[in-house]
Formats: C-alpha cells, sequence, structure tokens
C-alpha cells in the first residue's frame, strides 16, 4: 500500500465496501465523498493499476461492464493498512 497513491487506496476501500461494483459505481461513490467529478481518464488508469499490481481484479459482467473486486492480497494489504492506522488512532 506504501506505494499506491491516495486515491488509488480510496479505489480499494470502495471496492472492499461494495459487491462487486461496477466502474460508474466506484466513480459514483467517490464523487460523493471528493465532491468532484472524477474522469473516466483518471479512475479507469487506476483501476488499471490495481489490477497490475495484484491487489483487484477484473471481471466482465456483459460486453460493456465489468465489475472489480479485491484479491486475497488486496484484503491483506487492507487489512495491514488498518493496523499501522490503528496503531495512531486509537492512542
Amino acid at each position: 500500500m506504501h506505494d499506491l497513491t491516495g486515491f488509488q487506496r480510496d479505489l480499494l476501500y470502495v471496492i472492499v465496501g461494495r459487491d462487486e461494483p461496477h466502474g460508474l459505481a466506484i466513480k459514483d461513490e467517490l464523487e460523493s465523498y471528493y465532491e468532484t467529478e472524477i474522469h473516466h481518464g483518471r479512475l479507469y488508469p487506476n483501476l488499471d493499476t490495481l489490477v497490475d499490481k495484484g491487489l483487484v481484479e477484473k471481471g466482465q459482467r456483459d460486453r460493456r461492464t465489468n465489475y472489480y473486486t479485491l484479491t486475497r492480497r488486496g484484503d491483506r494489504e487492507i487489512e495491514a493498512r488498518a493496523d499501522w492506522e490503528g496503531q495512531y488512532l486509537n492512542e
């Protein structure tokens, strides 16, 4: 997780919090959080980076819609991040 951008970490959190979200559902969630428009040119390359790093798997729901899930490695990375944050937030 140390080599991810904050945006990429946020993508992981949205994906783990949803059941196989598709790209537009992820986009909508982040737009709500950031209170600004997330362009496709920012969203999909970052999702592809997470897939390339082995943190996320991309599946195909139909010809036009992909969905995203965390891999085991992605789950472990989120747990490790939560543990690391917890040592500072729980004091």
